[in-house]
């Protein structure tokens, strides 16, 4: 197993070098994705590659979203050999302590998807905490299946081979409803899911690329067209879980 630390990343020059200092420890590569973010930034990134030097940067010329970053993310970091992926985000809202727990979950399990499953504390707003209830209540009917603790979470264990795969033949949203939609597909897709217990901070007065209305219309589409793609919805007769591999190819 090959794995590099993946970030997605813009305008979060504030907390980026809190997070990669971080993950030195672990010795790992690690790879940010910068989605088109400002001057300041830029120059952020530029002193944590002369500092940190398993640190890359590899920076898209406009800002197009968290999922179109990812994406980018997962096929530079196959290109580059890495057979994995231990993605997390660029605020400063995931644990490092939590690293091991994931790679041992990884190593034990190299085919699955590896995700997050958040532990809050009072720091986390309760509209945050009643929208991951719904997105886990939409994600288990469009999978029929429990396996998914958690759809959001950033933190997570990438298996590139078949991620690549999957965004070369599944269209795929480029903004926040990326993370929930990709998870969907990877299940459908047969992947195995694992989920890791792991403490997430709301840090007061962070910087949230998450737009309430425009994002939750865009995860709304994604998860009406994922129900109405469920293998219950075309069901005629007999055992409709028999279709449950082949949904939403």
């Amino acid at each position: 197993m090959n794995v590099t630390f993946l970030i997605p990343i813009y305008q979060h020059k504030d907390e980026i070098g809190g997070v990669v200092a971080s993950l030195e420890p672990y010795g790992l590569p690690c790879t940010i994705i910068d989605d088109g973010s400002d001057a300041a930034t830029r120059a952020v990134l530029a002193s944590l590659t002369q500092r940190f030097p398993r640190v890359s940067v590899h920076r898209r010329d406009r800002n197009g979203g968290r999922g179109a970053a990812l994406k980018t993310g997962y096929r530079l970091a196959q290109q580059r050999g890495y057979t994995h992926a231990l993605q997390l985000d660029a605020d400063g809202q995931h644990d490092a302590a939590d690293v091991p727990s994931f790679l041992r979950e990884m190593e034990a399990h190299p085919t699955a998807l590896v995700l997050g499953a958040p532990r809050f504390d009072s720091s986390a707003p309760r509209s945050r905490l009643y929208g991951r209830q719904l997105s886990r209540a939409m994600v288990w009917m469009a999978t029929r299946s429990y396996d998914v603790e958690d759809p959001l979470c950033g933190f997570r264990g990438v298996p590139l081979a078949p991620a690549v795969a999957l965004l070369e033949r599944k269209a795929t949203g480029d903004h926040m409803e990326f993370d929930p939609q990709f998870v969907i597909e990877m299940h459908r897709a047969g992947v195995p899911v694992r989920n890791v217990p792991t403490r997430v901070v709301y840090a007061e007065g962070g910087l949230s690329h998450f737009d309430m209305l425009r994002d939750n219309a865009r995860m709304t589409r994604v998860y009406a067209k994922a129900l109405l793609g469920a293998p219950w919805s075309r069901a005629r007769g007999g055992d409709p879980s028999r279709d449950t591999a082949d949904a939403g190819r």
